[in-house]
C-alpha cells in the first residue's frame, strides 16, 4: 500500500512530479482516518507493507506542514510516521516501511522498531548534478554526501536500506559505475543494504526535464547488467510499471526483484505509469523460466540476520510469513 502521508517537500528536483505546492489539486497531507482507511483497504486485498512515503523536511519549508503537524500533536513529519507506523501496526497488520528522504540516524532511531526497513535513494553519487541547471542544484538532501551519510547512519543501526539509482539524468557512465561502487562499499562495510533498486528516468511534462531525452533501453539494460556485476548477491529491483514492454528484459539483465504493485493506490511518485497486473507480471517471469513470490518489505535473509529487534514487529511477521521468510502462500489466497 503506497501511503502517500505528505508531499510538500524543501527540495525541488528538476524531474519530479511528486512535489506539490500548498493549493494545487494533488496535494496530500493525510489525517489518521485516512490512513487508516487505505491500510485496511490493503489488508482486504492481503497486502502486506504499509509504504510511508512524504517529501523532503516538509516542515523546514513552509509554515502550512508546521501547523499541521502541530495540529496533530506533532513537530517533525518523523514524529508522525511513527505514530502513523504504530496505529497500521496495530489496526491491520501490515508492516511499515518509510521513505521520508535524508533521515539523520536520531530519525532513525524514532522509527527503527515501528518499521522493518527504510529506504533512501542514492540516485547519484555524482557532485556535479548539484551544480547550476543541473538536476540536483536546489535539492540540498540530494547532496550524495547527504545520502552518503544516512545509509551509514543506518548500517550503524543495523537497519535492513533499500536504495538505488536514478539513472539518466545526467550522468556519466564512468558516474554511474562510480555511484554503484558507492553502495557496495557502504553494504561491505555495514552489510544492511537490502535491496538496490535500478529506476529509469522518465521526462515529465511541466517540469525543468520535460525535453530531456530519457535514457536508450540498451543504456539502461546495460546499468543493470552492471548492477548485478559490481554487486552479484545483491537483490536488485527494477519497477515494472516504469518500463511496461519490455519489463521481462530485465529478469535477462539480472534482477531478482520487482517491488511493490499496489493492487489499491497509484504510484505516487510516477503517476503516468500505472501499476501492471499481478498476472501479468507473473506470466512474463514465469516465461522467463522462474516463479513468482510475494516478499515482505524485509527481505528473507534480513529477518535471519537478527536486523529485526522488535517484538510486535516480529510477531506480526510470524503470522504471514512461511519458513523461508517469503509470504505465505495460504495467506495471500485466502
Amino acid at each position: 500500500m503506497f501511503i502517500n502521508l505528505i508531499n510538500l517537500c524543501r527540495d525541488t528536483c528538476t524531474y519530479c512530479t511528486y512535489k506539490k505546492e500548498p493549493g494545487e489539486p494533488m496535494l496530500s497531507m493525510l489525517e489518521p482516518t485516512q490512513v487508516l482507511a487505505l491500510a485496511e483497504a490493503g489488508k482486504k486485498y492481503r497486502c502486506t507493507e504499509a509504504l510511508f512515503v512524504t517529501g523532503e523536511r516538509p516542515e523546514q519549508k513552509y509554515g502550512q506542514a508546521r501547523a499541521w503537524l502541530s495540529s496533530l500533536g506533532h513537530s517533525s513529519t518523523v514524529e508522525y510516521i511513527r505514530e502513523m507506523s504504530e496505529l497500521v501496526i496495530e489496526k491491520t497488520g501490515l508492516l511499515p516501511h518509510t521513505n521520508a528522504g535524508s533521515l539523520t540516524k536520531k530519525e532513525m532511531i524514532i522509527l527503527k522498531d515501528t518499521n522493518v526497513s527504510l529506504g533512501a535513494m542514492l540516485e547519484t553519487s555524482s557532485e556535479r548534478l548539484m551544480g547550476k541547471g543541473m538536476p540536483h542544484e536546489d535539492a540540498p538532501s540530494k547532496n550524495p554526501k547527504v545520502r552518503i551519510k544516512t545509509l551509514e547512519s543506518a548500517g550503524e543501526l543495523g537497519i535492513p536500506m533499500t536504495t538505488g539509482l536514478l539513472v539518466g539524468i545526467g550522468e556519466t557512465p564512468e558516474e554511474l559505475v562510480d555511484s554503484l561502487f558507492v553502495i557496495k562499499k557502504l553494504h561491505e562495510k555495514y552489510g544492511n543494504i537490502q535491496e538496490v533498486i535500478m529506476q529509469n528516468f522518465a521526462p515529465k511534462p511541466q517540469t525543468g526535464m520535460a525535453q530531456f531525452p530519457q535514457p536508450s533501453s540498451e543504456y539502461f539494460l546495460r546499468a543493470v547488467a552492471m548492477t548485478r556485476i559490481i554487486m552479484p548477491n545483491m537483490n536488485v529491483q527494477v519497477p515494472p510499471n516504469l518500463n511496461p514492454d519490455i519489463f521481462g528484459r530485465y529478469i535477462d539483465a539480472g534482477i531478482n526483484d520487482w517491488g511493490g504493485i499496489s493492487p489499491v493506490t497509484i504510484d505516487h511518485v510516477n503517476p503516468e505509469f500505472p501499476w501492471p497486473s499481478i498476472e501479468s507480471v507473473q506470466k512474463v517471469t514465469e516465461g522467463r523460466g522462474r516463479r513468482l513470490r510475494a516478499r515482505l518489505p524485509v527481505y528473507p535473509e534480513f529477518l535471519k540476520g537478527g536486523f529485526i529487534t522488535s517484538g510486535r514487529l516480529l510477531q506480526q511477521i510470524s503470522l504471514i510469513a512461511d519458513n523461508s521468510g517469503l509470504v505465505r502462500d495460504d495467506y495471500i489466497n485466502d
